[in-house]
């Protein structure tokens, strides 16, 4: 009895291309399960009363734009639809653009949001703790005009902002240092503020301690995962569960074929076995 035909690998190819590209084009929506880091961030900003301020820090550059753009761009939507006023920093220097992609993503969901009332950019700024720490202080000191070079004095939404006693809740959008944990050391340790996150998944073990343990941070976002669950809080499905979806069946895909090669892989010693007899 002759050995069971291998499988050409360029229909594995095929079908892995097809079933990655599939739910990037049409969402399916598996379901998943919400974790109680994803929740935690979910409900610290459905506490914030209507008017609020918040600070978002955008804290990564386009190579964590796969992983990070996906949550961003869910936490916004959620503030927006909060009617939570929102005042972005980046300790990266590409956080400024960062955050401006965002907004120009969200552009025609929001048509009617004002800068300068409903959000502000106030650039980058170099000095990672120290200058959080400074922003602490005083925020006319660190940031006296906004990426644009407007005075914030004359800026509605920095009215009454002096320094972080006058913030609803902190975010930091982190692939690396300065990030998330110069954010909570300051922010909340220093200053007893609300704080959050949101990371790649290769960071995820070194801050869920700052959570689970030290309770130093309101919930974590970590990775694409926690960007499709926050999607589906907020009921907007958009690339994070779509991405999600394409990495699952991809998944399924290799799980199928090591099962068939495994399979085959049997029935051909089963088969030199009776040969041989």
């Amino acid at each position: 009895m002759g050995k069971a035909k291998q499988i050409d690998r360029r229909w594995i190819f095929l079908l892995i291309f097809i079933g990655v590209a599939l739910p990037l084009i049409f969402t399916i929506g598996l379901p998943l399960e919400t974790t109680k880091n994803v929740q935690m961030v979910y409900d610290m900003v459905e506490s914030m009363p209507k008017g609020s301020k918040a600070l978002i820090s955008f804290d990564y550059d386009p190579a964590s734009m796969p992983e990070l753009h996906p949550m961003a761009k869910a936490l916004l939507k959620h503030c927006f639809d909060k009617d939570i006023n929102l005042i972005f920093t980046a300790m990266w220097p590409m956080g400024v653009q960062m955050a401006e992609d965002i907004m120009a993503q969200l552009q025609d969901d929001y048509p009617d949001l004002k800068y300068g009332e409903d959000y502000v950019n106030l650039g980058f700024k170099a000095g990672g703790m120290v200058t959080i720490q400074s922003m602490g202080k005083n925020f006319r000191e660190i940031f006296p005009k906004d990426m644009n070079g407007n005075d914030i004095d004359e800026l509605p939404i920095m009215d009454g902002i002096n320094n972080f006693n006058n913030i609803g809740f902190i975010f930091s959008l982190s692939a690396g240092a300065p990030g998330i944990k110069e954010w909570v050391q300051i922010a909340h340790d220093a200053y007893g503020r609300p704080t959050s996150g949101g990371c790649t998944g290769v960071s995820a073990p070194a801050m869920l301690p700052y959570v689970n343990e030290q309770q130093q941070l309101t919930g974590l976002l970590a990775g694409l995962k926690a960007a499709a669950e926050y999607e589906i809080l907020i009921k907007t499905p958009g690339t994070a569960i779509s991405g999600m979806d394409a990495q699952s069946i991809a998944h399924l895909i290799i799980i199928i074929f090591i099962a068939i090669g495994n399979i085959n892989y049997w029935r051909n010693k089963k088969a030199e076995k009776k040969g041989g007899k």
